[in-house]
């Protein structure tokens, strides 16, 4: 008890800085598991894009035996999904710049597949055809899950950059290097109904 009346100066400093420590440590800690959620949810997105990607020969392979003149239609998608594959985004340094264009390429396989479905329309055969029907719904259900997936990031992405931005730990965040995640964001023209026409 003598030696804390003595250095009770130094007994508070010792205090203070254990507690900033303990603070600090907990803090980085937080913003590091934050981080790797963010990356995790990303991997989710990469992997329902792979998904569709994985299907969409099958489902070109199966359109074309109904559509051989179709020709144009069915190089589109393939072409699509070869420009989507080629985008990579390295989640660690993600830039909005890199998600525009990550965004834009996955834009592109879904314009393509849109036609593509138009053009099944004509083909009372093939929209019968029970390998179609498989592949369009398992097309179906993955565009649900990489809307999910987009969304869990997005929600991620914001819980991270949240507390990067928050004080005090925005003070950890610029020390540290922590930087502010991009989103995904809604594909310009999605305001409006599309229009389908037979």
């Amino acid at each position: 008890m003598e030696f804390i009346k003595k250095n009770l100066g130094l007994v508070i400093t010792i205090a203070i800085v254990a507690v900033v420590l303990i603070w600090g440590v907990s803090g980085y800690n937080g913003l590091v598991s934050m981080d790797e959620g963010v990356q995790n949810k990303w991997a989710d997105v990469e992997t329902q894009y792979q998904r569709r990607a994985d299907l969409i020969p099958n489902l070109v392979n199966t359109v074309k035996g109904y559509a051989a003149h179709e020709k144009e239609t069915l190089e589109g998608v393939v072409k699509a999904r070869s420009e989507a594959t080629s985008v990579k985004v390295d989640p660690e340094n993600m830039t909005a710049e890199q998600m525009a264009q990550y965004q834009k390429a996955q834009n592109g396989v879904s314009s393509a597949l849109s036609k593509l479905l138009l053009v099944v329309e004509k083909y009372p055969d093939l929209k019968a055809n029970q390998n179609f029907l498989e592949l369009q719904s398992q097309l179906e259900g993955t565009e649900n899950r990489i809307t999910v997936a987009r969304r869990d990031f997005n929600g991620a992405a914001k819980e991270y950059n949240t507390a990067i931005r928050k004080f005090p730990k925005n003070i950890l965040a610029g020390m540290f290097g922590f930087e502010k995640k991009a989103y995904f964001e809604a594909q310009e023209g999605a305001e409006k109904a599309p229009e389908v026409q037979f």
